[in-house]
């Protein structure tokens, strides 16, 4: 995909950087948003007064001060101020900034990044118009479910949201390899949330803007709409903040069951969001942590590397043999200067062309040869005997002979 001045490589590590610093920085603007308000709301007392007006009321001391807050069922009957504070920006930034680093990343470097061709061989074009295509239809089948007459009833709605993410996770780590199946499915649930807030949150509250304004009853579905857009998004966040993470982590991207593991860590994320959102309202079940953390030791369990039988005994390569294989398999990009197309740099600073940079690497290189995450996709054609050759010499102890 030729993405113009980008296709630079030390232009693209820039376009790298500072989109990754401005997602983050949006990122934890819109995050931390969204979880002060959803605590605030079910924190949220009958008011002393017994106003009929409003909701809850909340007192809380926070930067050296007291505040005093207040929700109103519908409209407040004196009106609103000409000042009103919105919450949008954050969540639209977070969204530009992470779409363009995964069309950067993703789609820039498909061949690389996104295709597997022990997945799926798939041509650079497809591999992008079948992850755009999921893009939108994440959204479309989401947004559709919940206007349905299965969004009335939230417990059967999580239900099925929860198995159509799971559909999702399994279909993209069959079709993708393992860290752009991961990403893809981050992006997926990121424009779902995004677009809650442009398409229903924001346009709701308009809609109860607009009608205090005019002095007229609001309508109750747009708060409705909007709360229940809003917990959704609390929810998701952290299994995509997990996702984000994912791709420094090949031992759950790139294992044979993928796809059970992001399953099972959105589930434990899921699971402790609701230990907070409890909390919030008084209520302390330390059942939920117990469950996420008993879920995340029983990956890491299954997880762990085992012995592997072809290793058993296997012969101890020369330490030439393994400076050939890694100058021919690896050192492409893991180099002072990369000839691989794409590469500015060694990725993460790893280089693996010279000796003493080959053995300062042994351990990180044995558990990319393990996990076959690199190189990626196999793109220079790595055989299965020069992984265990490596292997093996790193279990020796990576010895300089």
């Amino acid at each position: 995909m030729d993405l113009g001045f980008l296709s630079d490589p030390y232009l693209q590590s820039w376009a790298n950087l500072l989109l990754r610093w401005l997602h983050l920085i949006a990122g934890i603007a819109w995050i931390g948003a969204s979880f002060y308000f959803i605590a605030l709301d079910l924190s949220l007392e009958k008011p002393k007064d017994g106003n009929p007006a409003i909701r809850g009321e909340q007192w809380s001391i926070h930067g050296g001060g007291f505040y005093y807050k207040r929700k109103y069922t519908l409209a407040p009957p004196e009106g609103i101020a000409e000042k009103l504070h919105w919450f949008k920006w954050e969540a639209y930034w977070t969204w530009i900034s992470g779409f363009a680093l995964f069309v950067l990343l993703y789609w820039g470097n498909a061949s690389v990044y996104l295709i597997d061709p022990d997945v799926l061989a798939l041509p650079v074009w497809l591999a992008i118009l079948i992850s755009a295509g999921l893009l939108v239809l994440g959204w479309v089948g989401y947004d559709l479910l919940c206007k349905s007459r299965f969004g009335q009833d939230e417990r059967m709605l999580g239900a099925i949201l929860a198995g159509g993410i799971a559909v999702a996770i399994i279909v993209s780590t069959h079709i993708f390899s393992g860290r752009g199946a991961f990403l893809q499915v981050g992006a997926m649930i990121g424009t779902i949330m995004v677009a809650n807030v442009a398409m229903i949150i924001i346009p709701g509250q308009r809609k109860l803007v607009e009608a205090v304004k005019a002095g007229t009853e609001p309508d109750p579905k747009y708060g409705l709409a909007g709360k229940q857009r809003s917990v959704h998004n609390n929810y998701l966040t952290l299994p995509v903040l997990f996702i984000m993470i994912s791709p420094h982590y090949p031992m759950v991207t790139n294992h044979p069951w993928n796809w059970a593991v992001l399953i099972a860590i959105a589930a434990a994320g899921v699971v402790v969001r609701h230990f907070f959102n409890l909390r919030h309202t008084g209520r302390v079940n330390w059942a939920l942590p117990a469950a996420g953390a008993a879920i995340v030791l029983v990956l890491m369990v299954l997880l762990a590397p085992r012995p592997d039988p072809a290793l058993a005994g296997a012969e101890v390569p020369e330490f030439a043999q393994v400076q050939t294989i890694m100058a021919s398999r690896c050192a492409s990009c893991h180099a002072a200067r990369p000839t691989m197309e794409g590469f500015a740099e060694a990725p993460k600073g790893v280089r693996l062309d010279s000796p003493a940079q080959i053995r300062r690497w042994a351990a990180a290189s044995a558990e990319q040869m393990r996990s076959e995450a690199m190189p990626p996709g196999n793109m220079t054609e790595m055989t299965p005997e020069e992984r265990r050759a490596i292997l093996a010499w790193v279990a020796a102890g990576a010895p300089a002979r």
